[in-house]
This record gives C-alpha cells, structure tokens and sequence, in this order.
C-alpha cells in the first residue's frame, strides 16, 4: 500500500500491538523498475488491522477504499484516505499506511515514463463516480488494446487535485507532543489553549506561534483538522452523524455539519453515504 510530503519522513501512527499484520516493501526510486502497463490497479479486503511499513513505488500510486477508512503517514503528514478523497502518491515518495480490518482497499499504479504525475508532492484526488467506473473497468474487464488505451487516456484527464483534502501535518516540537496525542487519542478533548499553557508552562503565545510554524495552523484550526480527520473515518465505517458528532467533540450535529463541510466540501450526510 502506500498510503504523503517529502519531508523528512517520521512513521506517524505505526501500531505498537503485536495483533497488528506489520507488511514490509522495498524502497524504489521513482521509474528505477521498467513496468509493462500504463495503469494496473488491484484490489483487496483487508482481513486485520494492518500497518504497511516506510516503503516507496517505482511507479506513481493512486489509493482510495471501496468501504472503510485507512491513513497514510508521509513526511510528518497524516492523510485520511476514503472511498471519495483519493490519495496520488508521486513515484519514489516514501510513505508509510494503516488499515483496519474489514476495508476494502484499492490501489491503482502508474507508469513513471508514461504518466505525468499530477503533482510533485502527495495530494488529495476527488474519486468522482466516473472515475472510480473507469478505474473498475480497467480493474474488471478484459479490454482490448485500443479500449483500453481510450479508457487510460480518459482516466489520466481526470486525475486533478482536489479542493480540500483530509490531511494533518504532526508537529515535531516535543512541547506540542503532548496535546498532539490527546487531541487524536480523544478528538472530544476540550482542554483550552490557557489550561495547556500552564500545564506546559509556557504562554499561549508561544504555543500558538509554533503550531503555526510546524504546522501551518493555529492552536484551534489545528484542533478542528484533528478532529475532521478522525469524524472522516467514523462516517466511512457508517457510525451515526450524532454519535461522530459528540465523538469529535461537537455539542450538536448541526454545528458538526457545518465544520465537517468547511473542511471536506460536503455535508457529513453525503460523505457517508458515497
């Protein structure tokens, strides 16, 4: 799997549980093995939780779920990846990913001689309906030469950045750590910047002037990424709006419809319904 900026690149979220299936794949160097496709995709259920440790293609990547939720950990960034927002990972990106089990996940490779690849950098990829059709039909049918080259061409057209994209990038400083790990250990957490100054024993200045250097978030949008991210994969397991919503830490499901909709573009009904 791959589920990525290239960064210097930390294994954000390995499991420490032995009940974890740990997968282990080379490093290559983006176009190091010749390929003898364009695009080739694969798909499988994933029967436990299961961790992909660093690893990278020699081709580009494209990751995305049938049903379920999984994450992808690349240059201190975590990417949410589900059946609508895709993840393009440039070929030769290390990276690193997580699943539980039950998901349905697939992967579709590309040729680093055939295809441009849409960015230099991991970036979030709308899986439209006709996208995911095309990409099945490459996946399911026996198409001649001249088919599937036509259905090649018209997927690779498609293939764009999306608008928003379910990503957080983890902050290095061993002063944030703490209040990193509450926050995705309990997305409900409601410890206030001023309460978490003085446990650190630092100002709230200081706190938010380095969120915002190693994250590019203050304090409260850092938080409420965190918890966007995590409401992502509750919705894609088919949890209950109002049980995500006082999960993550929102008093009512409207105020969580309305955050959970400036982060992904769409209410959190029509995400978990596609």
């Amino acid at each position: 799997m791959a589920p990525s900026t290239a960064a210097p690149l930390r294994d954000a979220g390995a499991p420490q549980d032995r009940a974890t299936d740990r997968r282990r794949l080379p490093l290559y160097g983006a176009g190091e093995i010749d390929v003898p496709f364009v695009v080739q995709s694969s798909v499988e259920t994933i029967p436990g939780d299961t961790f992909w440790e660093v690893h990278s293609h020699p081709t580009h990547e494209l990751l995305w779920n049938e049903r379920g939720a999984s994450s992808a950990a690349i240059g201190g960034r975590v990417w949410t990846i589900t059946a609508t927002a895709a993840l393009w990972v440039p070929a030769g990106t290390p990276h690193s990913g997580r699943a539980p089990a039950g998901i349905r996940h697939r992967a579709a490779h590309f040729a680093f001689d055939a295809v441009p690849s849409i960015s230099d950098v991991p970036v979030a990829v709308e899986l439209t309906t006709l996208l995911r059709l095309l990409l099945d039909r490459l996946e399911a049918e026996r198409l001649s030469p001249g088919a599937r080259a036509r259905t090649e061409a018209v997927v690779l057209d498609l293939l764009v950045p999306a608008r928003h994209e379910l990503t957080l990038r983890i902050p290095d400083s061993p002063m944030l750590a703490p209040i990193a790990a509450a926050v995705r250990d309990d997305p409900s957490d409601a410890t206030t910047l001023a309460v978490w100054a003085s446990r650190l024993g630092v100002s709230t200045r200081t706190i938010t002037r380095t969120f915002r250097s190693e994250t590019g978030l203050g304090f409260s949008r850092w938080v409420a990424a965190a918890r966007m991210q995590q409401a992502a994969a509750m919705l894609a397991r088919g949890d209950r709006l109002d049980e995500v919503a006082e999960r993550v830490g929102y008093h009512s499901a409207s105020s969580f419809g309305a955050a959970f909709r400036r982060s992904t573009g769409m209410s959190p009904g029509r995400f978990r319904a596609q």
